[in-house]
């Protein structure tokens, strides 16, 4: 509870401010371009990114052995990511923390504009950990190249000006706590939908094509020649 008085007041140590000031303070040794354009991968780039890696691990788990609990794993990553947005909205409502350039006016280079609302914790870090911890439990690859995305995110909304260190920290912890603790409810529920939707005419999104094919071919019934035991009726008797 005093963490989060601390945090309230928008202040949660000299620390926190001193990282934030000279994390930013980089941006002003750094030409306006390229200023402008890690402002852009961090309002929007890095999140796009992180929802390609979603993309490309679902196209992966498609071909798959076990597709259907890989793309249960890939959904699920996808949907903690949006249930962890949604639990920072009364986080941020408790909290009210303002920006660091809100308690700190024409101390830091502010790379964009930016609503003045809470800070804490940073919906950027909170999305883009959710989704990278929700693939780590599927895959490893795509795992740790959406973490390092998130990552990059973080010390991005630091360097834009927009967000404290421990704002970033509390995001992932809260993505994090969100994707681990739901997963186990989240996939008992997922996982038989998946398996379901493999009975219909929406297999191609849990399947790859080639798959749904070779599966449909299998469940098929071998058709008996005439005359053979299965089939009694001769080609005379059919002739006739």
């Amino acid at each position: 509870m005093a963490t989060l008085m601390l945090l309230s007041d928008g202040e949660s140590g000299d620390i926190d401010w001193s990282l934030t000031s000279s994390v930013n303070g980089l941006a002003r040794d750094l030409p306006h371009a390229v200023d402008s354009a890690l402002g852009f991968l961090g309002e929007y780039g890095v999140p796009l990114a992180s929802l390609l890696a979603l993309l490309g691990a679902w196209l992966w788990a498609r071909r798959r052995p076990d597709a259907a609990e890989s793309v249960a794993g890939v959904l699920w990553a996808g949907l903690a990511a949006g249930v962890a947005l949604i639990l920072n909205v009364p986080v941020r409502a408790m909290v009210e923390r303002p920006r660091p350039f809100v308690s700190h006016p024409g101390q830091l280079d502010l790379l964009m504009n930016h609503q003045a609302n809470g800070s804490f914790a940073s919906d950027h870090a909170t999305f883009t950990m959710a989704l990278a911890v929700g693939l780590l439990l599927v895959d490893r690859r795509f795992g740790l190249i959406a973490l390092g995305l998130a990552g990059f995110e973080g010390l991005l909304r630091v360097f834009m000006g927009v967000h404290y260190p421990t704002d970033v920290i509390g995001g992932f912890a809260l993505g994090t706590a969100t994707t681990l603790l739901l997963a186990p409810i989240a996939m008992a529920v997922l996982a038989p939908f998946v398996h379901a939707v493999t009975r219909t005419s929406l297999a191609a999104l849990v399947q790859s094509p080639r798959r749904v094919r070779r599966t449909r071919v299998a469940a098929q019934p071998a058709r008996s020649l005439p005359g053979t035991p299965d089939n009694p009726d001769t080609p005379d008797e059919l002739a006739a």
